[in-house]
């Protein structure tokens, strides 16, 4: 589960909604389009505060930037039917956003986590709005059979409770580390309201995506876009060794943020939004 370090957007950032031709989307969105245009999408359980902290690094670095909240993610609506979060719908999402971001310049697509099997499938169908793509501590294929027994036991409470969602998270609170250190009042009750929030189908069918997913990087490294593959020194879903190969495999580049696991955007966020500015500025000049 992704924490933002802080919940105040900038003074330079806004909330509003994303009208597309799949509906309306929440979406915090920073800076204008100098270099050009970021797409953030986030992971499982998460939403678009997950990218809060990158809002003003990346904007001072001359990027729009637009985090969303994908379909029955947090603040974005979405119907209480399984079939409709499917990896295939999601993607189709996702290239609705792009058409309405209409970026003036290059339009660069950050996934992370789950956001990255998602933004992968939307490369696939169609990567002509893009000019680049970054997966950030998201793997090639499911996620490990640890983790993988994790989510399970989470999609069987949710398919059997999933009209009581406060005690599924109370019961997920329980399972927390004793020597935790303990969230804020404000983070606590945030988490939980976005975990209430969200389409309880959505985390069951994302859930499924995340433990059957099967390795695509051999499609994705013969799509001709730039590729970046960037982690944290540690991930529990997917190791970095893991990620380490599959840039190799995608002929991508990588970069490693230290001092951060799994959430590089809100662990160490000013290293990885100076990571991927370079990143994206580097395109420009080849």
């Amino acid at each position: 589960m992704s924490k933002p370090p802080r919940l105040t957007l900038p003074p330079a950032a806004r909330a509003h909604r994303l009208t597309t031709s799949r509906g309306e989307f929440a979406v915090h969105e920073a800076g204008e389009p100098v270099h050009g245009t970021a797409l953030l999408v986030p992971g499982f359980t998460g939403s678009k505060e997950d990218f809060i902290a990158l809002l003003e690094p990346l904007a001072a670095a001359g990027f729009r930037v637009v985090a969303v909240d994908g379909r029955g993610q947090h603040e974005s609506p979405g119907p209480r039917e399984e079939s409709a979060y499917e990896l295939h719908e999601l993607a189709l999402d996702l290239l609705s956003q792009a058409a309405a971001l209409d970026a003036p310049g290059p339009l660069h697509l950050v996934g992370h986590s789950l956001g990255g099997l998602v933004s992968r499938a939307a490369v696939l169908r169609d990567p002509s709005p893009f000019a680049s793509l970054t997966l950030m501590s998201s793997g090639p294929a499911a996620i490990t059979e640890e983790q993988q027994g994790r989510t399970k036991l989470l999609v069987a409470a949710l398919e059997a409770m999933r009209d009581d969602m406060s005690a599924i998270w109370e019961a997920m609170r329980a399972q927390d580390p004793a020597d935790a250190v303990p969230d804020s009042p404000e983070l606590a009750a945030f988490l939980r309201d976005r975990w209430l929030a969200t389409v309880p189908e959505q985390l069951i069918t994302t859930g499924r995506i995340l433990v059957s997913e099967p390795d695509r990087v051999a499609e994705l490294a013969a799509v001709p876009l730039p590729k970046l593959v960037l982690s944290g020194v540690v991930d529990y879903a997917w190791p970095v060794p893991l990620m380490d190969e599959m840039a190799a495999r995608l002929t991508a580049s990588r970069i490693v943020i230290e001092g951060a696991e799994h959430s590089p955007n809100a662990e160490n966020p000013q290293l990885t939004a100076a990571s991927l500015a370079t990143f994206w500025r580097s395109l420009t000049t080849q």
